[in-house]
């Protein structure tokens, strides 16, 4: 089983490996030839985040500085924004529906390591994927730890540091993040 095969399994794998050296070089040129083009050519950098992810729908919008592990490995649907200064470590899957804002650095973290100190000193790591909803709005500092699922119309605060999933139409704050506030739709 390769190391790529490995890390989008979840298994521990080794982020060394030749394959997932070039790949992560790659989207570091994709996202520096990004964060380089011009604020008045919104089409060009639309183009080019469409050719780094996995799946986008027509209109997405991220400000630079951006930047990300693979690419390959993001999807996001319909009317996407992020604001300045994303990083999506994608090692996993990362999926966002429709309607999602991104505030000012946020930090979306799919890339984790093995608690004991023998085995994380080997180098070896693994991932686990995050899934976001629909009408999702993450407030700015705010981080998205590995394995969470958020559902729909979830607004995550300011600084929340998101370390377990949660259901739909709900606010959350804190550290760790809980709920603090139901959505009436």
């Amino acid at each position: 089983m390769s190391e790529k095969t490995k890390m989008l399994a979840g298994e521990l794998y080794d982020p060394y490996d030749d394959e997932l050296t070039e790949l992560r070089r790659k989207a570091r040129i994709s996202t520096e030839r990004f964060n380089s083009i011009s604020a008045m050519d919104k089409e060009e950098r639309a183009n080019l985040l469409k050719s780094l992810f996995d799946s986008t729908g027509n209109n997405i919008h991220i400000e630079p500085s951006f930047q990300c592990d693979y690419g390959s490995n993001i999807h996001v649907g319909e009317n996407f924004y992020a604001n300045f200064n994303c990083v999506i470590l994608d090692a996993a899957e990362v999926r966002f529906g429709d309607n999602c804002m991104i505030a000012p650095q946020v930090g979306i973290y799919t890339a984790t390591h093995p608690l004991n100190p023998v085995e994380r000193n080997t180098g070896l790591e693994y991932a686990k994927p995050i899934t976001i909803g629909d009408n999702v709005w993450i407030g700015g500092h705010a981080t998205i730890n590995p394995g969470v699922s958020l559902g729909d119309n979830v607004v995550v605060a300011s600084g929340a540091v998101v370390t377990k999933s949660f259901g739909s139409h709900l606010v959350i704050a804190g550290n760790p993040a809980k709920v603090i506030k139901e959505i009436s739709l």
